[in-house]
């Protein structure tokens, strides 16, 4: 984006007023009050605004090296055009001495006002802004130049309130602004993000006649191209009567920034044809950019060619555009080939060379070549937090974030990075100094960030304090409103969540296709299809079927509520499928328990040649655990094959998956060879899976030796805690259970409680464990009591051993009944008609003595169960389940 603030004013440095490029907006940003502010500050009627130096003039090292000829000491007065060339040569090697030598020289000649409008210019040029003030100040009568001369520097020093007061002053001393003085504004107004502001200077630029000017109605369109106003952007453009190469580049430059990549090649058409205007290595860089964000293989080539042809092929700007394409449409050899061949290479090079070895998927290889950069800067280090952030490293992430508050400027990319590794890592008191750290900057009014924070705060166990910001929130946006959504979902809150949907105010803030994927994913995570079906419509009614994340959401959702043929119909009708979507699918056919038809799927991306992500390659190992022959040899296999076939590391996610399939077939031993075998430390997962199977296989000689190794391992996640406190509590070791939760809960760790729920009149009716908080609870305890005895009768003998509470055996049965899933269950079989199949949702995995359980209800009342857990569906139905009993 620096680059296409630079552009569009290069004619402005013809004056003697130096502008520079934009940058990331800081935090806190620094902006004019308010417009009122402004206008009641007509003129500015003030003495002259006066800053006094904060650091010596010597502070900035002289460049040594530049010889100043003896004779202009011992001249009285030196001619006007050797002084100027002075003051050029003075900011050209960053020489403050030489500005000062020759500062002396003019007030002994007395000069006129040009050669002090210049002295200012050198001294802004040179960074010393105050001392450039100061020279303003001796100025008897200041003009036009001294004024935008002071506008600009400081415009471009981020003191965007300062150069608005000169402007006010300036109007005030009846001086007329001239074109480049609009530019200066204007560069204060995009800097400060003051839209309203600029708009009034627009029409000031009107009033006066200089929106002729074309570097005027250039520095119009870098405005409104900053602030996301694309149709100002084009209509400026449309009505300049002359145009040149910046014009071009502000108007193609906005339409790629806001997606609209096909226009902006009809532009760049439009500039070789209908004016013959050459493009230049802005014009390139912006296309490349445009190839890269489309995944236009062919333009992008063509842009290559063409940079190659035209002579700016090795122009630095357009090489750090070729890496980022060929990291979007490419392969890492292309990336490395151009870098290793360039024989410049800035801070934006070495940013997009590890951005591109994260992306694909050579993380620890990016964060080493981040590492040995000579030089690093914000966008770098905003770039690697968001690059761990998307690998879920959020530790990694907030190490890094330390190393950059030594000094570098925190913006909003920062803020959303570290915010979102907290939520990546669930850390309580980390995600409060991070909350603390916003608060203090002043920037809880960007949508972006404050949405963030509420994911993060629901991620944290710290719904209740999402909740105060949300509810304290004057305006409430789709963002904010559907991160609150999905945050209840988070934690359970599926009332308050169903509420906020039902409450949305479509006609003030309507769903758009973001928002409507987001809820579709909560319904699918409730099995709520009837609301699911609801959005559907919405969706088609509005247009965003057509939305790849709208139609993933759907694929997901069906899936999800157990109706995958829906899904699959859906999948078939979308037009463009990406990696979520075929993921959708797969995990659609894992929860029906279809491991065949997912391996055909797995086929059809073979052939349509689609690239497995990590999530696909999991999904794929878990489909040969519910295929109907045992085809473990084969999973073993593609598992060996990721890293050189896919470019995928396998991690502990996989080996999980793996060790479950073969713990599916009763290949225990060699699971656990295979876990013994791994090229890493194996996470707490995976022996978990191994310890599982164990148990659903009555091998109790591998699981004890499963049980010990995972009580030995130090717990770094909640799910290890909680596994190694049911490990002591399963073994009667109460005590040592106890300390794992307790160290569990100093840590900020939560354990979710089992909890159940089913779907009735499009309400959600939830249970937990021995919970009479249900308005019907008599009744249901009454029917559960029932059915507990019928089931007894016909066979059922309850398993004491899934009770993890320190109590008397005679209790353990009583815990038993009262399990969340059992009540559930029975409110179903009350409220729904006969004949029809009672739908319960879980959100952990059934215990097995729920499990025992649902198959004689599904026998003693005669009606079908359809239970879904973390494994996936269960059907109970006469006696049997459609798991096969392994789950």
């Amino acid at each position: 984006m620096a680059a296409a603030l630079i552009q569009p004013y290069h004619h402005a440095a013809d004056s003697g007023v130096f502008f520079s490029g934009g940058s990331q907006k800081p935090l806190p940003p620094s902006k004019v009050s308010h417009i009122s502010h402004v206008k009641a500050l007509p003129l500015y009627s003030e003495a002259r605004p006066y800053l006094s130096p904060s650091f010596p003039l010597s502070k900035s090292p002289s460049f040594q090296h530049f010889s100043i000829p003896n004779q202009f000491y011992n001249s009285h007065q030196q001619s006007n055009s050797e002084i100027l060339r002075l003051l050029k040569l003075s900011v050209q090697h960053n020489d403050a001495e030489l500005s000062k030598v020759i500062h002396a020289s003019i007030v002994k000649s007395e000069e006129g006002i040009r050669l002090w409008n210049c002295l200012i210019s050198s001294y802004v040029g040179l960074g010393h802004l105050d001392y450039g003030e100061k020279v303003f100040n001796s100025i008897p009568d200041p003009d036009v130049v001294s004024f935008t001369a002071m506008i600009s520097g400081f415009a471009k020093s981020r003191r965007e309130n300062e150069a608005l007061k000169f402007f006010f002053y300036m109007r005030d001393n009846g001086v007329e602004p001239n074109g480049y003085t609009f530019v200066a504004l204007l560069t204060a107004c995009m800097r400060s993000g003051n839209l309203e502001l600029g708009s009034q200077v627009h029409a000031f630029v009107v009033k006066t006649g200089y929106l002729a000017c074309t570097y005027v109605a250039n520095a119009l369109m870098g405005l409104y191209s900053e602030c996301d106003c694309l149709d100002f952007v084009i209509n400026l453009f449309d009505d300049m009567s002359i145009r040149d190469v910046a014009s071009w580049n502000t108007a193609i430059s906005c339409l790629v920034k806001c997606g609209f990549y096909d226009r902006a090649f009809e532009l760049f058409h439009g500039m070789l044809t209908l004016e013959g205007c050459g493009c230049d290595y802005f014009t390139l860089s912006s296309l490349l950019v445009a190839s890269a964000k489309s995944f236009s293989v062919k333009k992008g080539l063509a842009i290559h060619a063409l940079a190659h042809k035209i002579g700016y092929e090795r122009n630095l700007s357009v090489r750090n555009a070729l890496i980022e394409f060929y990291a979007e449409c490419g392969c890492i050899d292309d990336v490395e080939t151009l870098f290793h061949s360039m024989l410049v290479q800035d801070v934006f090079t070495w940013t997009e060379l590890f951005k591109a070895y994260m992306r694909f998927g050579f993380v620890d290889l990016g964060v080493d070549i981040f590492d040995r950069m000579p030089e690093k800067n914000a966008i770098s280090f905003n770039t690697l937090l968001a690059g761990l952030c998307c690998e879920g490293d959020g530790s990694r992430a907030l190490r890094y974030f330390h190393k950059m508050l030594e000094g570098l400027e925190l913006n909003e990319s920062t803020i959303t990075s570290v915010l979102r590794a907290c939520g990546r890592m669930g850390d309580l008191q980390y995600s409060e100094q991070i909350h603390a750290l916003v608060l203090k900057l002043g920037c809880c009014s960007d949508d972006k960030i404050l949405a963030t924070l509420l994911d993060t705060c629901t991620r944290c166990a710290r719904i209740d304090d999402a909740e105060k910001i949300f509810h304290r929130l004057e305006q409430r946006c789709p963002v904010t409103l559907t991160t609150m959504i999905c945050g209840y979902a988070r934690n359970m809150e599926l009332d308050k969540a169903i509420s906020l949907i039902r409450h949305w105010e479509y006609e003030e803030h309507p769903m758009d296709e973001v928002a409507s994927a987001s809820i579709l994913g909560f319904c699918g995570d409730l099995g709520f299809q009837n609301l699911g079906e609801q959005l559907h419509c919405y969706a088609l009614k509005n247009g965003f079927i057509f939305n790849t994340g709208v139609g993933n959401g759907l694929i997901s959702m069906y899936s999800k509520c157990g109706d995958i043929k829906e899904a699959t119909k859906i999948f078939n009708s979308i037009s463009f499928h990406d990696t979520v979507s075929w993921n959708c699918l797969l995990t659609g056919y894992i929860l029906s328990r279809q491991g065949d038809e997912s391996l055909k799927l797995w086929s059809r991306m073979k052939k349509r040649r689609v690239h497995p992500d990590s999530i696909t390659c999991s999904l794929i190992i878990t489909s040969y655990k519910h295929t109907k022959l045992n085809l473990v040899q084969q999973c073993h296999e593609f598992l060996l094959s990721m890293k050189s076939r896919y470019n995928v590391d396998p991690t502990s996610d996989h080996y999980a998956s793996l060790v479950s399939v073969f713990g599916k077939w009763g290949l225990l031993e060699e699971a656990e060879d295979i876990i013994l075998n791994m090229p890493f430390k194996p996470k707490p997962s995976v022996w978990k899976a191994l310890l599982e199977s164990c148990n659903l296989h009555k091998n109790f000689t591998v699981g004890k030796r499963t049980a010990r190794r995972i009580l030995s391992m130090d717990p770094q996640e909640p799910s290890a805690y909680i596994l190694k406190s049911n490990l002591y509590a399963a073994s009667g070791q109460w005590h040592y259970s106890e300390l794992v939760k307790r160290e569990m809960k100093d840590k900020g760790f939560r354990k979710f409680p089992a909890r159940s729920w089913t779907i009735y009149r499009n309400e959600v009716h939830s249970f937990f464990a021995r919970d009479n908080s249900h308005p019907e609870s008599k009744d249901i305890n009454s029917a559960l009591n029932i059915l507990f005895l019928e089931c007894m009768k016909a066979g059922y003998e309850p398993d004491t051993s899934f009770v993890l509470h320190e109590v008397e055996e005679y209790q353990k049965t009583n815990f038993l009944m009262y399990h969340s899933a059992k009540m559930a269950v029975t409110f179903g079989i009350l409220k729904n008609q006969p004949g029809k199949p009672v739908k319960v949702m879980k959100n952990i995995r059934l215990c097995g003595d729920c499990h025992s359980f649902f198959k004689f209800a599904s026998l003693v009342s005669k009606r079908e169960i359809h239970v879904r857990d973390a494994s996936g569906f269960h059907c109970f139905a006469a006696g049997e389940c459609s798991c096969k009993d392994y789950w």
